[in-house]
């Protein structure tokens, strides 16, 4: 007879660094394996090919997502201007390219400054958001593309850190709900053409700094019986 393993209650955070290449929720399901938990979730979605903060609640504390959900998240993306994608960054096909106009930090500048504050944004099709209770990015495979009204979503901060005639590297702030993807796309055709993102790093999250992560691969390292000593307990929860 095979032995259920045993799952145990463990109320707490884990400021989790996600790898490229896998979805939020198989890095969630790994992490709850090896602590042997009955109950977790994690805040805020991060795409496959996305890495950084993914803020793991544990047993009582999930009560805690949409409260955590609500807060600023930053992060550090390439935008690689000239080719559009299927999907916004490099997990899709090239579907156009257009030539790049010359641009300067001062021109830049100004652009950015228009995608500060409140704006409205289209939801991507390659998105988890529900059509009908059908996830949009699973039409989007199927070739429907579905009408989706803009929303309005909050950007805290925006500003160049790096750029080339085709490359921008910036770092954003922004509220819940922005697709970091879509904002790139925004920004290349308000330069006067098109872009995907090459890279997106999440490195903050409700109220927590890139230097509250743990790789999986560090965790895997530990031994089982100290890894709840790396969660954050000291929690308001309700």
């Amino acid at each position: 007879m095979i032995q259920k393993k045993e799952l145990h209650n463990i109320d707490g955070l884990l400021i989790l660094d996600k790898p490229k290449g896998v979805t939020s929720n198989f890095a969630l399901q790994k992490i709850k394996h090896l602590f042997k938990a009955k109950k977790a979730g994690y805040v805020g979605t991060l795409d496959p090919f996305a890495t950084g903060m993914l803020v793991i609640c544990f047993g009582k504390a999930t009560k805690l997502v949409d409260r955590l959900h609500e807060q600023p998240k930053s992060y550090e993306a390439t935008l690689n201007l000239g080719i559009t994608t299927e999907t916004g960054d490099t997990e899709g096909k090239p579907t156009a390219h257009k030539p790049i106009p010359e641009f300067n930090e001062t021109s830049l500048t100004k652009i950015l400054q228009k995608f500060t504050g409140d704006i409205l944004q289209t939801p991507p099709m390659y998105s988890a958001i529900k059509h009908q209770g059908q996830a949009l990015y699973k039409l989007a495979r199927q070739g429907k593309i579905i009408e989706r009204p803009p929303r309005l979503v909050k950007i805290h901060s925006l500003k160049i850190t790096k750029y080339t005639p085709s490359e921008i590297d910036f770092e954003v702030t922004c509220g819940k709900g922005v697709y970091i993807r879509t904002l790139g796309e925004d920004i290349a055709i308000a330069l006067g053409t098109c872009g995907h993102l090459t890279k997106l790093r999440r490195t903050a999250s409700a109220g927590f700094i890139e230097g509250d992560m743990l790789t999986l691969e560090k965790l895997t390292m530990i031994n089982p019986n100290d890894l709840t000593t790396f969660l954050k307990t000291d929690l308001d929860i309700k």
